[in-house]
């Protein structure tokens, strides 16, 4: 396909269906409104299913219902609404289901506010549903990125049998870019374990996150934690900018990484020798690599538009040898380039550099 000048929204929903998503449940909240009616839109012309639930939590629940039967499927919402879909998504990892869940930020806690904010780390990368589990999730840094993670995250869901989240913010859902999709369905053969009345074909499946025996659920939980370390080490995804011979770092991601890369290069221009560590899967995150570049690093500097959630990671990452520095907008306030500029230099001036 030609590059489309796209919304977030749009592209977002267009190259799931490109890419073969068939089923869509979805309840209306800003920012990504836009999504939902493209999937009204287009859905059905494409061979899918669309339907706009009654509730965040119905919609969840029927992603649940659509996925076990073998459809590849999606529902996505915003902040408060991705909070009550917790439960299903904690049901849909325990039935081990695969589906994507895309998710556009706005500012809380609470209603909050429309404009973007990453407040919903811990809500994207702890989650909110019962149990020892995990979703993958992936943050986009620009419009082409969104499309490209999509389909990854419904590639990964199906891979390894589990839901998948896609973490943008209301610049990402909102702003317009050029974006080119892959116009290639994604290759996934039909799953052998789904509920889908072939029960005259192949023995009866039963789709269930119900084990009442204490060995039968440890083991269940055994088998999810085995799955989650594969995940953990081969969907690990980051981006090392000007990071060669950088003697500081910053760590920053989706689109507050785009203004971090500007403060980069201004601070370059003045001689700085300074990188951007950007993470693209917040989960699994790439501990190992920060850890392994924070040995070079004089200090680092993470921002975010937040109170500061990534940061407690990085900091897990790095531990006690290389001082970790926060720098946060809150409440839909975008950081500009100077700003980080003018932060990292009040750093470097207690170091006397």
């Amino acid at each position: 396909m030609a590059k489309q000048l796209m919304k977030g929204n749009e592209a977002i929903a267009k190259a799931a269906i490109v890419a073969g998503c068939r089923a869509y449940f979805g309840y209306p909240i800003t920012p990504q409104n836009e999504l939902c009616e493209y999937m009204a839109k287009y859905m059905r012309s494409s061979g899918g299913v669309f339907v706009q639930a009654e509730s965040e939590v119905a919609a969840i629940n029927m992603v649940y219902g659509a996925a076990a039967s073998g459809a590849l499927s999606m529902t996505s919402s915003s902040s408060p609404g991705i909070a009550l879909k917790q439960e299903g998504i904690s049901y849909c990892a325990g039935a081990e289901l695969p589906a994507l869940i895309v998710s556009v930020s706005r500012g809380g806690p609470g209603l909050g506010g429309i404009l973007p904010s990453q407040g919903d780390y811990n809500q994207a990368t702890r989650g909110g549903g019962n149990g020892d589990y995990h979703v993958p999730v992936f943050a986009p840094a620009s419009i082409q990125e969104a499309a490209s993670l999509v389909r990854k995250g419904l590639i990964v869901a199906a891979k390894y049998r589990n839901p998948v989240m896609v973490l943008a913010d209301g610049v990402i859902g909102q702003m317009m870019e050029p974006v080119e999709l892959d116009p290639n369905p994604i290759d996934i053969e039909a799953f052998p374990w789904a509920a889908d009345g072939n029960s005259g074909v192949r023995p009866r499946n039963i789709v269930n996150s119900l084990h009442l025996d204490v060995d039968d659920l440890e083991n269940h939980n055994k088998h999810l934690q085995a799955k989650y370390r594969a995940i953990e080490e081969n969907e690990t995804m980051w981006e090392e900018y000007k990071l060669d011979d950088a003697e500081y770092m910053f760590v920053a991601y989706g689109t507050p990484s785009r203004i971090t890369k500007s403060a980069v290069d201004e601070l370059r221009a003045e001689g700085v020798k300074v990188g951007l560590l950007r993470p693209i899967s917040l989960w699994p995150f790439p501990y190992e690599v920060i850890h392994r570049l924070s040995k070079k690093m004089k200090f680092i500097l993470v921002a975010e538009l937040s109170s500061g959630q990534m940061l407690v990671d990085v900091k897990l990452a790095v531990g006690y040898d290389t001082p970790v520095h926060f720098y946060g907008r809150m409440g839909g306030n975008i950081f500009e380039p100077l700003e980080l500029v003018a932060e990292f230099k009040k750093h470097q001036e207690v170091l006397g550099q």
